[in-house]
């Protein structure tokens, strides 16, 4: 079986935890699968090997899409660029879309068009297209809704990761067998943590920023003018509570030149960790007193192991996110008083018991319904 991986890359390091944990999960359930990676800026050559993945060869651009010729190519040169790592999707079996968050009125409806032809193609040619758990919608524009009806009734699965997006996909195409819902599948796996935060001594309070909190996309307008000072606030109190505070930057120069900024405005500037290795990214979330995170994958790899989170949103998954975990109280709001951002972080520290044994009975269930998210997708693939 050849699967294609889409939608993840090396750079966000909440796509390539999915990645992972994908991979994690094909070579318990589909040992013998061989992996495929299409390139992207934010996922290079070298990348994409070390994984052990094939190189999806793709004619592609904006609106314009060739994929029926690769299935004109006789086998025999499809074979011959086989044995130089390249596949194209006539080989292809299965695709597992675990793209995020990118399919809704937020995103270009080319994006979706692309997608939607896509997954007509596979299913008219017996393959499988399955959209992995992620948020999706709404689609209230008729160029979304047409293209999001084509992609949606052509896939095998559609995974919606909370409620609203599954409210949003229902109603677009009713009450159909092949729209569910589970959770962030990222929760079954287990982080590394670095030598440097075995340190018991230490209380680390890890600070994660998110460009996308001052982008057009962020419908909520006083993040733009609260956000850098909510975070240094915030900070500078964890200080003061004997907290080792320092920024962790989770995807790319955007965010890093925001922890940068974040970190000029502090009374005592703090390191900003760049770590390229995922799995280690979550095991320094574990291994923390407390986290203070605008990237959805970072509040889902402190939820789901216990850990006491201060979270943001510009997006309704992250709070169906906090919503399901049962802490909806530590979304912070943009509204730039200092003496309510301090007693927001207290109420975190001090309740840190009764938050943590209210997260991990919470992360169990839903660890549960990932598994058996799974299990669904095996089953399509038996």
């Amino acid at each position: 079986m050849i699967i294609e991986i889409k939608g993840v890359q090396f750079v966000n390091k909440g796509a390539e935890l999915m990645l992972h944990a994908i991979l994690q999960q094909l070579e318990q359930r589909f040992p013998d699968a061989k992996i495929v990676l299409k390139d992207n800026v934010n996922s290079p050559y070298l990348k994409r090997i070390s994984v052990g993945a094939y190189q999806k060869l793709e004619l592609k651009k904006n609106i314009y899409d060739f994929g029926d010729f690769f299935y004109m190519l006789p086998k025999k040169i499809r074979n011959w660029l086989l044995k130089w790592g390249i596949i194209t999707e006539a080989d292809i079996d299965v695709i597992l879309d675990a793209s995020g968050f990118s399919y809704g009125d937020q995103w270009s409806p080319v994006i979706l068009a692309q997608t939607a032809r896509e997954v007509k193609r596979m299913k008219d040619k017996g393959k499988h297209y399955i959209f992995m758990p992620q948020a999706l919608g709404p689609f209230t524009k008729p160029e979304q809704q047409k293209w999001a009806k084509l992609a949606f009734e052509n896939a095998s699965l559609v995974v919606a990761r909370e409620q609203e997006s599954f409210s949003y996909v229902k109603s677009l195409m009713g009450d159909k067998n092949n729209i569910v819902c589970f959770p962030d599948f990222t929760n079954l796996v287990v982080g590394v943590v670095p030598k440097q935060f075995e340190n018991k001594d230490k209380r680390y309070f890890t600070v994660i920023p998110n460009s996308k909190m001052l982008s057009k996309k962020n419908a909520n307008t006083a993040w733009q003018t609260h956000y850098v000072n909510t975070f240094a606030a915030l900070i500078n109190e964890a200080e003061k509570q004997g907290l080792t505070p320092f920024l962790l930057n989770h995807e790319g120069g955007e965010d890093q030149a925001l922890c940068e900024q974040i970190n000029a405005k502090l009374l005592k500037p703090v390191e900003i960790l760049q770590e390229e290795d995922p799995l280690k990214v979550k095991g320094i979330i574990g291994a923390s007193e407390a986290i203070l995170c605008s990237r959805y994958h970072g509040c889902v790899s402190a939820l789901s192991q216990g850990v006491p989170c201060l979270g943001t949103s510009w997006s309704h998954k992250y709070e169906k996110l906090f919503e399901e975990y049962g802490v909806s109280e530590y979304l912070v709001a943009p509204h730039g008083e200092e003496d309510k951002l301090v007693a927001h972080l207290h109420q975190l520290l001090d309740s840190k018991a009764e938050v943590t044994d209210t997260l991990l009975d919470n992360a169990k269930a839903y660890k549960l319904q990932s598994q058996k998210m799974w299990d669904n997708v095996s089953q399509k693939l038996a």
